[in-house]
């Protein structure tokens, strides 16, 4: 009999979105943050990749959009339903030059960034050359340009010169980092490296608090990557390698050294800033849950993509990735955790984006309903 994970043992995940609900009215009448500035890959990328790199293409964005969005998912991401909670429109890209208002924050995340500065280019192995220390860079270019255009009196799609000390700064970014080069080097090697990816994302924190006036930063840690239909199909592993539920388990053991490592250097630079916010959220344990018992959370697949080709418990080629001719998409992504094999559907990001509302998930506990009133994500 599968065991439930504890923190889910006594409520659902959508019971929590409406118990929050129900204490609106005992929070603020607005927001406390108004604005979002997002780091990170393609989990919350708003397009800002192909605003670069112009390649997208159908079924990207059925759900939601009914197009492709710029977003690695058939919807919408973690990252617009936490704006739609506190009441922001949806981030506009850094990179999207045509129809992107700043007035409430950017996205400067890209799809294949990581935290590291690659060493190669990305039409040789796929990954970006927006590393977080190129989006940091990008953000302090924006503050700059923010000051310089108020002081000329300016009209633009520009915020007010003190919105960076009232804004919500935001991460999810090192899945690339740790699984770029997982078939070349292996779990072993990789692990090398995430002493100072996690040392990055600490610094990181510091110059924007310093340099920018950043006050609030929520981290989101690394998913259960040894769950992903892609990982499970391309990385060699024995059949003892895979647990109770299809899992890998050396995967998702170095994944958890890896968040622990994360955790600690949050709380390090928290008390190097005594007056921030620096929270580490933990996703991993609600992406986790919903792999292992998607049928408790309204879902039906757990490790099946519903975006790939071959079918099979995995539904997932490296050959034909989705967005193919050869592939299709379920006709039910609402039903599915994974949306391409690499990243999650629309309906699990809302499930997981109530658990960052709740603030249960979060550490040091953050209930955002505390700081704002929250809006339907429906």
């Amino acid at each position: 009999m599968n065991k439930v994970a504890p923190k889910m043992s006594c409520i659902n995940l959508a019971s929590v979105m409406a118990l929050l609900l129900c204490l609106v009215g005992l929070s603020h009448t607005k927001c406390d943050f108004e604005a979002i500035f997002n780091f990170g890959d393609s989990n919350s990328d708003t397009g800002g990749f192909y605003a670069a790199f112009p390649a997208e293409s159908a079924p990207f964005g059925v759900t939601f959009f009914k197009k492709p969005a710029g977003r690695a998912s058939d919807g919408r991401l973690m990252i617009d339903f936490l704006a739609q909670a506190l009441g922001l429109p949806f981030l506009s890209p850094y990179l999207q030059s045509i129809g992107s208002n700043f007035r409430h924050g950017a996205n400067y995340a890209t799809l294949a960034s990581t935290v590291l500065i690659p060493n190669t280019s990305l039409f040789v192995s796929g990954i970006s050359p927006f590393s977080l220390a190129i989006q940091l860079n990008q953000m302090k270019q924006f503050k700059t340009r923010v000051l310089e255009f108020h002081q000329q009196g300016a009209k633009s799609k520009l915020p007010s010169p003190d919105i960076f000390g009232k804004s919500l700064y935001t991460f999810y970014i090192g899945q690339n980092d740790f699984t770029s080069n997982l078939g070349a080097i292996g779990v072993g090697g990789v692990k090398q490296s995430l002493p100072q990816v996690v040392s990055e994302i600490g610094a990181t924190i510091k110059e924007l608090y310093h340099d920018v006036g950043g006050r609030t930063f929520m981290v989101l840690n690394l998913a259960p990557v040894g769950c992903y239909p892609s990982f499970l199909v391309e990385l060699q592993h024995n059949s003892s390698d895979i647990d109770e539920f299809g899992c890998m388990v050396s995967l998702n053991k170095a994944v958890v050294d890896y968040n622990k490592m994360l955790k600690e250097t949050l709380r390090e630079t928290r008390e190097t800033l005594s007056d921030a916010n620096v929270i580490y959220v933990d996703v991993h344990t609600v992406l986790l849950e919903l792999f292992q018992h998607p049928t408790s959370h309204g879902l039906k697949y757990g490790t099946k993509a519903c975006c790939g080709y071959g079918g099979g418990k995995y539904n997932f080629d490296p050959k034909a990735y989705c967005g193919n001719s050869k592939t299709k998409a379920c006709d039910d992504p609402y039903n599915y955790v994974s949306w391409d094999g690499i990243h999650a559907t629309e309906a699990a990001n809302k499930l997981v984006t109530y658990a960052i509302l709740n603030g249960s998930y979060s550490h040091p506990n953050f209930p955002l309903q505390e700081h704002c009133h929250l809006q339907p994500i429906g």
